[in-house]
């Protein structure tokens, strides 16, 4: 290929009015470095483009890993979250529970006081009037005699 372009230049100086064999010699000069200091140029761009390529790719992996420790954190951060509030809730419905249950034991206590107290009055009301007791007693027999036949 340089054979070619030093005929071509040679072509080139004969060409060219007024020029000489000397005046065709410097200008095939001037061609020859300017291809070369264009081939240095193209290589230096070459190069820094290279260079330029690397350093991205290094600041990206350092961007994915930044990223990848974020999502890290993040999923930690909720899952503590997720830890504070289900703690809060069964905290809550431990409380409510537990309230509940001291509803239902005063519920309870104040049914078992409620029965003593009728029993009492039933028991002070046959003690006063046997009689009547005694009576009230075989309708109650026969009331459950008769639902007993249906059945």
């Amino acid at each position: 290929m340089e054979n070619r372009s030093v005929s071509s230049e040679s072509q080139m100086s004969s060409q060219i009015p007024g020029g000489s064999s000397k005046g065709g010699s410097s200008v095939s000069e001037s061609i020859v470095r300017g291809r070369d200091a264009l081939g240095a140029t193209a290589n230096a761009a070459a190069n820094a483009t290279g260079s330029d390529l690397q350093s991205l790719q290094s600041d990206l992996n350092r961007l994915k890993d930044t990223v990848s420790k974020f999502m890290s954190q993040a999923a930690d951060e909720a899952t503590k979250s997720a830890r504070q509030v289900s703690a809060n809730v069964a905290g809550r419905v431990g409380d409510v529970a537990s309230d509940l249950a001291e509803r239902g034991s005063a519920m309870a206590s104040t049914a078992t006081d409620q029965a003593k107290t009728f029993a009492s009055e039933l028991e002070s009301m046959a003690r006063r009037n046997p009689i009547g007791a005694m009576a009230g007693a075989v309708m109650v027999g026969i009331l459950i005699g008769m639902l007993g036949r249906r059945s």
